[in-house]
Formats: structure tokens, C-alpha cells, sequence
């Protein structure tokens, strides 16, 4: 496939979980394609046919090198609320079509509906693209299956027993790359605008059995422990504001005792089932085996 002949995708967030395979799966298409960054330096982590701007969703004004001549732009909104309105009009002024990493909160399981700031800047900004009349898609995974390396990945690296909360939630760990193939999809494929993808793993997963999981694909036998909520909000003090521990405290609470919710959308778009936990873990085993990751999940 050459898509040469057609305007630069930028991509904002570029150089996160998501955003950086989104780079990859433009490329493989051959699109050609922008890369939004903070600092310049980050450039060195971007291949070298990636053209870089630097720029801020704080400054709405600093977009403007990086959009002249886009034809499309993966939005990863990645800052206060306040620009949000600002640099929607930019991005209205510039491209013709705006793919948005945004939440599964208009979908109608408990699981979705907790209490949720992040959720509500999401479809504020929803709101905000839809008024411009802009070509557009929304894509919105459930729990990412790289959430583990965050929570999981320092014990099974150092031998320990997983404590966890809600060992019977169930949730349905979508990999980062098929999100990320979704979204590069809308963005160079034509018949996505309107489209709202709620992005999920094949499987309904206890959080017992996601680490069970984990261990098949390392070829050994994890141990998992129920630990209470009150101790989870001990331990992850200032690791996170306090209304993320609660948010994901109520929506695993929630979640206990019923099927997660699972779609197709995965395979509907890219016409392969969606991979596995296990798959996932497989291709990842070194950052459960080896020592700690340099960058934060």
C-alpha cells in the first residue's frame, strides 16, 4: 500500500503507549506522518522518517507550525481542561479529519459508569470536536493489557506473590497495537468518519486469572492474593490522585459477579481476531523477567 500522495497524519502524544505505534502502523502504510513532542529531544526516539514538531496543548498558538499542510490528526489529549476549546478551533482551521483517544463512558456497563474526571474532559472535548463539523472518529479501549506492567510486572520480576484488589473483576485487556492499528486505520481509511469504536481484549478475565495468564506465558505459576481496598489506597498513596484510586476502586467493585464487556470491533476493522492477554504477555515477557523498565508505563 502507498499512501504517499496524500497529506501528513500528525500525531500528537507521540511518543506514549499508544501514540508511538500509531507512528509505526502510518508508516507501514506508507503515510506519511508528523510527530507532536514537548521536547525536541524526544525526536531520538522516532524513526527518521518521521518529520518532528514541538508544540503544546497549553499554547494552542504552538500548533500551528506542526498542522499547516495536515490532512488528518491523532488526538491524545494530554493536558488541563482549559485549551481544550482552543485547540479544537486550530485543529477545525487546519485539518480535514481528527481521530480521538477518548474512554468507553457513554458505554452502558458499571464497570464504565463510575465517577470519572478524566471521562468527563473526554466527552467535553467530544462535544468540542463534534460542533466543528470536522471529519471524525472516537476510539475508546477498555483496561489496556499494559496496565499489568504498572501494577503486576515489580513482583513477578522479583519472585513475590501478586496482592491485588477484587481478584474477581472481571475485565477484558485490550492490547495497546490493536488499538493502535484501529486508530491508524481511521486516520488514513476512508469510511470510518462518525465512527465510535469501543475497543476491547477477546476474553472476560478475572484479575486472578489475567495473572495466571501471565505466568502461562512466562511458563511459570504466579501466585495471586486478594489484598482489602483499604490496603490498596495505603500503598498506591501518591501514586496517583486520590479520585483515580477510587475511581478504580468502585469500577472493579462493580465489575465482580458479571461478564465484561467484550466487542468485535478489533476484528471488524483489521480482519483478524483481536490478541490475547497471554499473546501479549508472550511478546512482552522481558519486562516481567528482566529488571525494572526505564519508562513508566
Amino acid at each position: 500500500m502507498n499512501q504517499t500522495d496524500m497529506p501528513p497524519v500528525l500525531v500528537t502524544g507521540a511518543t506514549g503507549r499508544i501514540g508511538r505505534i500509531v507512528i509505526d502502523r502510518l508508516l507501514d502504510a506508507g503515510v506519511p506522518v508528523r510527530a507532536l513532542t514537548h521536547r525536541a529531544e524526544a525526536a531520538g526516539t522516532l524513526p527518521a522518517k518521521v518529520e518532528v514538531f514541538t508544540g503544546d496543548l497549553t499554547v494552542p498558538e504552538s500548533l500551528d507550525p506542526a498542522l499547516n499542510g495536515v490532512g488528518a490528526v491523532f488526538l491524545v489529549w494530554t493536558a488541563p481542561p482549559p485549551t481544550a476549546a482552543a485547540v479544537v478551533e486550530r485543529l477545525a482551521a487546519h485539518v480535514r479529519r481528527v481521530v480521538f483517544l477518548s474512554s468507553p463512558h457513554r458505554t452502558p456497563h458499571p464497570f464504565f459508569q463510575q465517577p470519572n474526571p478524566m471521562a468527563g474532559l473526554h466527552a467535553g472535548i467530544e462535544q468540542l470536536i463534534a460542533a466543528t463539523g470536522l471529519e471524525s472518529a472516537i476510539i475508546r479501549p477498555g483496561m489496556l493489557a499494559s496496565n499489568s506492567l504498572a501494577w503486576w510486572a515489580p513482583a513477578i520480576r522479583a519472585g513475590d506473590v501478586v496482592r491485588w484488589p477484587y481478584g474477581a473483576a472481571r475485565t477484558a485487556p485490550v492490547d495497546d497495537r490493536d488499538v493502535a492499528a484501529v486508530a491508524a486505520r481511521t486516520l488514513y481509511q476512508d469510511g470510518h468518519v462518525g465512527g465510535d469504536y469501543v475497543l476491547t481484549g477477546p476474553e472476560s478475565l478475572t484479575h486472578a486469572a489475567q495473572v495466571s495468564a501471565i505466568g502461562d506465558a512466562l511458563g511459570r505459576r504466579i501466585a495471586f492474593e486478594e489484598m482489602t481496598p483499604d490496603e490498596f489506597r495505603s500503598l498506591s498513596e501518591g501514586t496517583a490522585p486520590d479520585s483515580v484510586i477510587d475511581m478504580l476502586l468502585a469500577a472493579w467493585n462493580a465489575a465482580v459477579g458479571q461478564p465484561a464487556y467484550v466487542t468485535t470491533t478489533v476484528a471488524d476493522i483489521l480482519g483478524r481476531a483481536p490478541r490475547t492477554l497471554r499473546q501479549w504477555a508472550a511478546d512482552h515477557a522481558a519486562a516481567f523477567t528482566e529488571g525494572p523498565q526505564t519508562r513508566r508505563p
